[in-house]
């Protein structure tokens, strides 16, 4: 890939930053020179090879479990964030879930809670703790992960995790009004069907994914890499004019 040079020496956060798209955007922000704190959930071994990798190139690297979920957690990833990097330039919010799908007549107040805990509260608790840090800086950038689904409502049993996905564009937007003053820039993507990844090897059937693929214009489902790539171009304008807007990456499926 071609090394984005802007991000040499930046220093990265990446929730749930060793899987699926998380990993891809990994890799990206290390082959482009960046420090990176490398939170996981469950996947830890990936998440090391992720810090050997970086450490390997010379570049500080950490890697971080918990869960976001929990404000306590949340805070202590930025707190080890800024003990091993020595600072924050770019927040990653990755960190998300469908769980399982499940129809309004199924839903349970439990199930809700918790899908919308892991897409969007984790979001502001991590986001909360590290927006001090980023403000330290002239300019600094937090990209968030958001999804098609938040955009057009998603396939039958995903409402609360398409609900969850809406509240992040409108948490972007909003975000982006109240740190723009400290210099930060608040900015989504949106991908749609990215196969190769564990969310959509579990709650995607082939069926479906054939279905879909055959009604995106450019004829191709989307890989990680593609995400990746966005996620880089708004982190890396960190002194740019782009803010509080949400990058559709679903190959013309939407386009609004």
């Amino acid at each position: 890939m071609e090394i984005n040079k802007k991000l040499t020496g930046k220093n990265v956060l990446i929730t749930a930053g060793a899987q699926g798209i998380g990993e891809s955007i990994t890799r990206h922000f290390i082959d482009s020179g960046a420090n990176v704190s490398i939170h996981y959930f469950s996947s830890s071994e990936t998440a090391n090879k992720l810090k050997e990798y970086a450490t390997s190139k010379g570049q500080k690297a950490v890697a971080i479990s918990g869960d976001l979920t929990k404000e306590a957690d949340a805070k202590a990833l930025v707190a080890k964030t800024m003990e091993a990097l020595g600072g924050l330039d770019i927040l990653i919010n990755n960190a998300g879930s469908l769980v399982a799908r499940k129809m309004l007549s199924e839903m349970e107040a439990d199930f809700w809670h918790k899908v919308m805990d892991i897409n969007m509260t984790s979001m502001m608790f991590v986001t909360k703790a590290a927006a001090p840090y980023l403000g330290k800086n002239a300019n600094s950038s937090i990209v968030n992960l958001a999804s098609l689904a938040g955009r057009k409502g998603g396939h039958p049993g995903s409402l609360v995790y398409s609900t969850s996905k809406g509240a992040i564009l409108t948490f972007t937007r909003a975000l982006s009004t109240e740190l723009g003053a400290q210099g930060t820039r608040v900015n989504a993507v949106s991908p749609g069907l990215i196969l190769g990844t564990s969310f959509h090897n579990t709650h995607t059937t082939k069926e479906s994914a054939a279905e879909t693929t055959a009604g995106i214009p450019i004829q191709r489902a989307g890989n990680a890499d593609d995400v990746a790539r966005a996620v880089l171009f708004l982190a890396s304008e960190y002194d740019g004019f782009i803010t509080g807007a949400t990058l559709d990456i679903n190959g013309g499926v939407y386009n609004m």
